[in-house]
C-alpha cells in the first residue's frame, strides 16, 4: 500500500505532448494505490484547462509543450489550483534551466532518462507530502552557482521574452498590465546584470533557458 486505507483517492493529471510518454506514465500511476487519473493533456493549453477543471492533487508536467510552455502552465497551476503539487518531467540537462526550476519551489523534478521505479518513488513521495529531486539533477547542481534570485513572475516574463513575445503579448498572456510587465522586465534584467534583450538572449543561451522553447 502506498497510502493508508483511510486516505481519499489522490487525483492526477498527466501533461506531455508525446503519447508514448503519457502511456508509460499512466502505467506507473496505475501501479500506485489510491490514485486516479483525472485527466491528460498533449499541449500547454490543455494542461491549464485540465488543472482548472479537475484541481488535481498532482500534475505531472512536461517542461516543453506546444501552445504554452512549462513555465506558463506552472504559473497558471499555482494561480488556479495552488494546492496542486507539481512534478516536472524534463529531457533537458542545462544547469541554468534546472536551477531556475528548483527555485520555483516545485515539489518534484525528474529527468526523462529516469527509470520507472524512480519515477514511481518520486510520485509516491510527492503525493505523501514530500519533495523529490532526482539524484542525477542534484549531482548536476551540486557545484553550480545560482545565477539569480528571480521571482516566479519574473521567470514567467523572462521565458516569454526569450520566446519572442512583446510587452503587450506578455501582459495579455499573464493577465497583467504593460506597465507591470515593464516593471518585472526591468527587475529581472537588473538581477541578471543585462541591459538589453540581446544581452538577455546571450545569458539565456549560455544558461540553457532557450532549451525550454525547443520540443523534445
Amino acid at each position: 500500500m502506498d497510502f493508508s486505507a483511510g486516505d481519499i483517492v489522490k487525483t492526477i493529471v498527466i501533461a506531455d505532448d508525446h503519447q508514448i510518454v503519457r502511456e508509460g506514465t499512466k502505467k506507473i500511476v496505475a501501479s500506485i494505490d489510491n490514485t486516479s487519473l483525472s485527466g491528460e493533456a498533449e499541449n500547454g493549453l490543455e494542461a491549464i484547462a485540465a488543472v482548472k477543471n479537475h484541481r488535481p492533487d498532482l500534475l505531472i508536467l512536461d517542461v516543453a509543450m506546444p501552445l504554452a510552455s512549462g513555465v506558463e502552465v506552472f504559473g497558471e497551476t499555482r494561480r488556479w489550483s495552488p494546492e496542486t503539487k507539481v512534478v516536472l518531467f524534463t529531457g533537458f540537462t542545462s544547469v541554468g534551466l534546472l536551477s531556475n526550476w528548483i527555485n520555483t519551489g516545485i515539489e518534484g523534478m525528474l529527468l526523462k532518462s529516469c527509470g520507472p521505479e524512480q519515477i514511481r518513488e518520486c510520485l509516491v513521495t510527492v503525493l505523501n507530502g514530500g519533495n523529490y529531486i532526482a539524484a542525477e539533477i542534484v549531482d548536476m547542481l551540486k557545484n553550480s552557482e545560482d545565477m539569480s534570485e528571480l521571482t516566479q513572475r519574473e521567470r514567467e516574463v523572462m521565458s516569454l521574452i526569450v520566446a519572442g513575445n512583446s510587452n503587450a503579448e506578455i501582459g495579455e498572456k499573464l493577465f497583467i498590465s504593460i506597465k507591470t510587465v515593464e516593471k518585472h522586465r526591468g527587475s529581472l534584467m537588473g538581477k541578471l546584470g543585462v541591459r538589453s534583450v540581446a544581452d538577455l538572449m546571450v545569458v539565456a543561451h549560455k544558461e540553457g533557458w532557450l532549451d525550454e522553447h525547443k520540443q523534445l
